[in-house]
């Protein structure tokens, strides 16, 4: 336990209340302190990163949506329509939407940054998703998405991404990563049924048994059957405890970049805030093995970056409870001991 840690933990124990009664939020106030080696956290400004691009494998007809989606909400993050933009707004949050690999050409859209590293994966099922340049670049733009977060006073950050076909990848990795089978780790992601369903199971499980002899290496099973921005996920990850920047993990393809990042660098995980627990399946098996209690369980299942959006704010609350609540000496009032 860091000096930080200590001190941030007797703070919040002497604060006007019993031991323990605010739950996570005091362990979140904790670790916000930590990270930010203060016991005065701030999270404003606060952005919220959604990186988007497409999946090779979607022609496995593993999803109930065209590949075509992905681009379509591009324009449509763009255009402020999406539940991210209202939810960010409402949470009092800038919304940054990257390009790191989306099939379209996105490049007179205004709103969406462009850093595309190819237009799409290629499909995982045949062959590996990624070149090691490939991978490369996608790591490095979620780095840059960081270091210019940062640099432009950012005090805290939530990860989002869209992409048609994605949680098949997280489905591989949370698989991989955790050591289950693949029924257990694939849900339903857009909402596929009966034997599309059956079918993207059988793709999970053909590409973890090609894998499994490699799961040891966490980047590697990235290049094989990760996204592009599922890279560029692990990229900002990896980057963020170098800036002292808290990182709220959105829904399931975000933990399981986040099994990747902290596998990679196990530093990673004191960063790391966990917004939700989805719908999908595999997400709780992916949160148990990072030991992450998440703020929300909502029955979402949207991605976006919706989830990290709403969680923001119970966020700032843990940061306000460590800063500005008054301890027993200030407030006079008996800790019973």
């Amino acid at each position: 336990m860091s000096a930080m840690t200590a001190d941030a933990q007797n703070c919040i124990d002497n604060k006007t209340k019993p031991p323990g009664s605010l739950g996570l939020l005091e362990a979140m106030a904790v670790q916000l302190a930590t990270v930010q080696d203060t016991l005065q956290p701030q999270l404003d400004p606060a952005r919220i990163i959604v990186f988007g691009a497409d999946h090779g494998v979607a022609a496995a007809g593993v999803s109930a949506f065209p590949a075509e989606v992905t681009a379509q909400m591009m324009s449509n993050f763009a255009a402020g329509g999406a539940a991210v933009c209202v939810l960010a707004a409402n949470a009092g949050a800038s919304l940054e939407v990257i390009d790191v690999g989306v099939m379209a050409d996105l490049g007179e859209l205004a709103g969406v940054l462009d850093c595309k590293v190819r237009p799409g994966t290629r499909n995982l099922l045949e062959e590996a998703a990624m070149s090691h340049e490939e991978l490369d670049k996608a790591l490095q733009v979620g780095r840059e998405a960081v270091v210019r977060a940062a640099s432009e006073g950012q005090r805290c950050l939530g990860l989002g991404e869209m992409g048609i076909g994605n949680t098949t990848s997280a489905a591989i990795l949370v698989g991989l990563m955790c050591g289950c089978d693949a029924q257990s780790a694939t849900g339903r992601g857009t909402g596929v049924e009966g034997e599309q369903y059956s079918r993207k199971q059988a793709v999970v499980a053909e590409v973890m048994q090609r894998l499994v002899a490699i799961s040891d290496d966490p980047l590697e099973c990235l290049r094989e059957a990760g996204g592009l921005e599922v890279a560029a996920l692990v990229g900002a990850m990896l980057e963020a405890p170098a800036h002292r920047m808290p990182i709220v993990v959105d829904g399931f393809i975000v933990t399981a970049a986040a099994l990747i990042a902290c596998r990679m660098k196990p530093s990673v995980r004191h960063v790391l805030f966990f917004a939700h627990q989805s719908a999908e399946a595999g997400h709780e098996l992916a949160l148990k093995q990072l030991q992450a209690e998440p703020m929300l369980q909502l029955g979402m299942r949207l991605g976006e970056g919706s989830a990290a959006a709403l969680a923001l704010p119970i966020l700032r609350g843990a940061a306000a409870i460590l800063r500005d609540m008054a301890s027993f000496a200030d407030a006079g009032v008996s800790s019973g001991e």
